[in-house]
């Protein structure tokens, strides 16, 4: 095997392991995008729960130790 081919295989190698990262980034991305809006949901179900039963919101709460 000459050092070209030796070479190119390597360059093959490496566009497809780039090619798998890339759709492993595109679906964490995905991931990530659904689960910060499945969080905004319960962040403001939360807040609707405390606003309906008339209590401060928890955030604006002060802790106990003060």
């Amino acid at each position: 095997m000459d050092k070209l081919q030796a070479v190119e295989e390597r360059v093959a190698h490496l566009i497809r392991s780039v090619d798998e990262l890339s759709e492993v980034v595109a679906r964490q991305d995905a991931e990530i995008r659904r689960l910060s809006r499945f969080v905004g949901q319960l962040v403001e179900r939360e807040a609707d729960r405390e606003a309906a039963q008339g209590s401060i919101p928890l955030a604006d709460q002060r802790p106990p130790h003060w």
